[in-house]
Parts: structure tokens; C-alpha cells; sequence
């Protein structure tokens, strides 16, 4: 059996069943959970505890809630679920240095083992989204100008599309983890693909990621746990010649 260390699947889904199902096929071959606003908003944190029980021993846990508040409401939110001690969680690097340093602050106290993920740009939007926004950066430049802020105010790694990775990697060195999702094997279409800046797993470990988000191409497999194991064997393959 092969096993992947470098990456979290996103379980973009609100089922309960499914997601169990999915937990029992997926993570004897992956390296854990990303569960989501949408499944977090139906189902809480006991929906969390019952995925990740059906999980396999030592999976690890990516709970991706994107914080975007005035800060004493994102460290309130921090607190609130220490208890699940997630290996990884996100915040929007946009709700500024004073939001990020209260949660890497509240975090040191209550969540002593989670890296705290600044979200840059999202991957869907384009450079007309973020005009939209009255940013008038290009996608890289806004995400160098939030990585910036979130790191000087203590974030431990960033979320960024796979075609920022050599820029970050080039500006911040190889401290801050980076978690890439828009990762995009290159098989085919997806249905209901809403990404836009996207690389192959490969490209995007070789530009300097440390973990990919990867989720309809195993979640929609008909088979999940074949799609998985044969990602995990592509990224053992391109890791061992790196």
C-alpha cells in the first residue's frame, strides 16, 4: 500500500455518511482531512470527531474555516474549537496584522500544536475578481503584499495558488509552510471545477510546496480509494526523484 505525506483531501461535502465512508476509503493512503466551511456549518464539531474516528490511526487534520473577523472574534472562534487540535487552520491574511496577531497569539495558549494558515488569494479569482475588490495588485503582487502582513504578525505558513509558490518561496525563503490547493491532475476536466489558477501535483511540489489540497479528482473517483492510492504513488514517485 502506498501512503502520501504530502497530501490533505478536501472533503467538500455536507454528508455525513459520505464523508465517513470516504475517511474509511481515503486516508490509508493520504495524509489526512481537510474538512470545510460547508461540513463545519452543518454538522459542528461532533460531525469533525465522527470523520476523523473513521479515519485511520494518526491522519491528520486540516480544518479550513478561512477566520475573517475584528480580532478578538477570531481568537474567540480560536478557543472555541482548541478542543479538535487540528494539525492546520485558516484565516484570511486580508482581515489584516492586528486579526492575524491576536490568532497566532490566542493560538500559542489554546492551540499549541496547530500552524496557523494565512489565505492569501483565493484560487478561483482572477485578476478582474480582484480589480472587482478595488485591489489594483496582480494576483501575485497582492499575494506577496498579504504573506507579508501575515507573517510579520505571526502566521506559521500561508494558503496559496500553485503559481505564487516560486514567489513566495523566493521572498520568504523555506520557512512558512505553504499549502497549496488548485491542484489538478492531469487526467481530465472535474465536474464542477471552479478553480482558475491550477498546477499539476508535480509542478506544484516542485516549485517549493509542502502539502497539496486535493479533492474532486479522489472525492468523485468512481473508486476513491484506487484514485488516492494511484496520487499517493504519482507524488512518492515525483518526491523520490526530487
Amino acid at each position: 500500500m502506498t501512503k502520501s505525506d504530502k497530501i490533505f483531501c478536501a472533503y467538500d461535502t455536507t454528508d455525513l455518511a459520505l464523508a465517513r465512508q470516504r475517511a474509511q476509503q481515503i486516508t490509508p493512503h493520504l495524509s489526512g482531512i481537510k474538512l470545510g466551511l460547508e461540513f463545519f456549518c452543518r454538522h459542528g464539531q461532533e460531525g469533525v470527531r465522527t470523520v476523523l474516528k473513521a479515519a485511520a490511526p494518526e491522519t491528520g487534520f486540516f480544518l479550513d474555516l478561512k477566520l475573517h473577523d475584528i480580532p478578538n472574534t477570531v481568537a474567540g472562534a480560536l478557543r472555541a474549537v482548541a478542543p479538535l487540535a487540528p494539525d492546520f487552520i485558516t484565516l484570511h491574511a486580508a482581515g489584516g496584522g492586528a486579526m492575524v496577531k491576536a490568532a497566532a497569539e490566542t493560538a500559542k495558549e489554546a492551540l499549541p500544536q496547530t500552524t496557523l494558515l494565512a489565505v492569501t488569494v483565493l484560487t478561483h479569482m482572477t485578476e478582474k475578481d480582484l480589480r472587482e475588490t478595488g485591489s489594483t495588485n496582480t494576483a501575485e503582487a497582492q499575494v506577496l503584499r498579504l504573506a507579508e502582513t501575515a507573517l510579520e504578525a505571526g502566521a506559521g505558513g500561508l494558503v496559496c495558488s500553485p503559481l505564487e509558490i516560486s514567489a513566495l518561496r523566493g521572498r520568504f525563503g523555506d520557512d512558512p509552510v505553504l499549502v497549496v490547493p488548485g491542484i489538478r491532475p492531469d487526467s481530465g476536466a472535474v465536474s464542477g471545477d471552479d478553480q482558475s489558477r491550477v498546477m499539476t501535483p508535480e509542478e506544484a511540489l516542485e516549485a517549493g510546496a509542502d502539502f497539496l489540497v486535493i479533492g474532486r479528482p479522489v472525492m468523485q473517483a468512481e473508486n476513491p480509494a484506487d484514485a488516492a492510492e494511484r496520487l499517493a504513488a504519482r507524488i512518492s514517485s515525483c518526491t523520490a526523484a526530487a
